[in-house]
């Protein structure tokens, strides 16, 4: 299992985040990249993940479309109690969180966005590649994160049509996923960069095989900063009292539009933890 880098610290002032419940949800199984750093930043609390594997992958779908899954699956964790969501999705951020917060305007959402910020920081040459779904390059959030943090840097910006969707099927050493990471990777090694972003929430699941087809490039993924911020708001909301009165009896329960076996067969690879059990989430 590979973890996020880094995992968060803790803070010595608040040691347990009991009765608090999360949502997190993401196209399919990219969120799970997270999973492992919400959990270590937010102990105590209790996280209901939807993966909706029967829509994946959103870098593929027209914004119309995910902004009405993002909606639907949006009220079904706030029926399941959630007292705040993590958009664990790139695409579902890139498009519809601004609509979120503006549908649920006292409900904190965190959203996910390519590293560029930490890559530049990382970058000694400013060379750096950020790799994502079509969508998410194409995005104006994108584009305004471009203009903001990157002046003088040498992007080279590599969609991955597909990558996503051969990662959902759940098989994360196959030949057909080498294959396509070495498609992808090669743009990025003739512009000799030194900094990578794994800009889709399902790329660190395969970071092996990024390590391997980008030898000595540094990768940068979020979850880490995502966890971060998660454990700043979920303070505020402890501290407040602005959370659920019970813990569920699960510290983690697992749904989805697709099949339930297969995110929990990813699922218990992924987070070592291999009595979690996944249950379906009808549309």
């Amino acid at each position: 299992m590979t973890l996020p880098h880094p995992l968060p610290e803790q803070d010595p002032e608040l040691t347990t985040f009991n009765a608090l419940r999360v949502g997190v949800f993401d196209s399919g199984l990219g969120g799970l990249s997270m999973m492992a750093a919400l959990r270590h930043s937010l102990p105590g609390a209790t996280f209901h993940y939807v993966a909706d594997s029967g829509h994946a992958p959103y870098g593929e779908r027209d914004d119309a479309f995910i902004l009405a899954r993002c909606e639907a699956i949006t009220q079904a964790l706030l029926d399941m109690g959630a007292d705040m969501i993590v958009v664990a999705c790139n695409t579902a951020t890139a498009v519809a969180i601004r609509e979120l917060r503006h549908a649920w305007p006292r409900l904190p959402f965190i959203g996910v966005e390519p590293g560029i910020k930490p890559a530049i920081t990382l970058s000694p040459s400013g060379r750096i590649g950020v790799l994502a779904t079509p969508m998410t390059l194409a995005s104006a959030k994108f584009r305004s994160l471009v203009d903001a943090h990157a002046a003088g840097m040498a992007l080279t910006l590599q969609p991955c049509p597909g990558l996503a969707a051969e990662i959902e099927k759940g098989a994360l050493d196959s030949p057909a996923l080498r294959g396509l990471v070495q498609r992808f990777s090669a743009p990025l090694l003739q512009a000799d960069v030194d900094t990578a972003v794994l800009g889709c929430t399902h790329y660190p699941l395969i970071r092996p095989l990024f390590e391997a087809a980008l030898p000595g490039v540094r990768l940068v993924d979020t979850s880490g900063a995502v966890a971060r911020h998660a454990r700043r708001l979920a303070q505020v909301l402890v501290h407040t009292g602005e959370r659920s009165a019970a813990a569920d009896a699960a510290d983690l329960t697992l749904w989805t539009t697709g099949d339930p076996m297969h995110l929990q067969s990813v699922a218990r690879q992924w987070l070592d933890a291999p009595t979690l059990r996944a249950r379906a989430l009808g549309d």
